[in-house]
């Protein structure tokens, strides 16, 4: 496999690498380091890419692993979960302040969530990945991946039905 072919192989799904690495690491820098980690180890496998079924669901799962890894090092302590993929079309102010407000909840709700709850939410909810994709990449039952969605969106929903009826929590 020669350069060229390589990149068009991976190029639809490089910046879902990122975004994963994004959500599961501190920074951007930090996701960029991740994702030209998994590129140059796919680099590297080049020539038994062709065995696997989705060349993606390998990437997606080298990345998780990496992200993983990164998060039990010693840097760990230094590593947070951020989401900024957020954006508007000048909306007037006091929607921007609100839809804000409710999205840093959301990414603070979400933040505490067990990190393979994490990673299913970005996978399923933010990628729009298919269950049985994501059943490869987090070697998990599409039922019980259902099952942990749904209860993490519930969770999600209560803490934000909490929040606007009583105040800050």
């Amino acid at each position: 496999m020669n350069q060229n072919v390589f990149i068009e192989l991976i190029n639809p799904f490089k910046d879902k690498v990122f975004r994963l690495a994004k959500r599961l690491l501190t920074s951007t820098e930090e996701a960029e380091d991740a994702t030209q980690e998994v590129m140059v180890k796919l680099w590297n496998k080049k020539d038994t890419l062709d065995s696997y079924n989705s060349v993606e669901a390998v990437a997606m799962t080298m990345t998780k692993n990496y992200c993983l890894d990164q998060l039990k090092s010693k840097r760990a302590g230094n590593l947070k979960i951020v989401h900024n993929n957020y954006t508007d079309r000048e909306p007037q102010l006091d929607k921007k302040l609100e839809d804000s407000n409710s999205l840093e909840w959301v990414e603070k709700i979400i933040s505490q969530l067990p990190e393979q709850l994490q990673i299913l939410i970005q996978l399923r909810d933010v990628e729009q990945y298919e269950f049985d994709e994501i059943a490869k990449i987090v070697n998990m039952n599409e039922t019980a991946i259902r099952v942990a969605l749904s209860r993490a969106r519930k969770k999600i929903r209560e803490s934000m039905v909490n929040t606007h009826s009583y105040g800050i929590q």
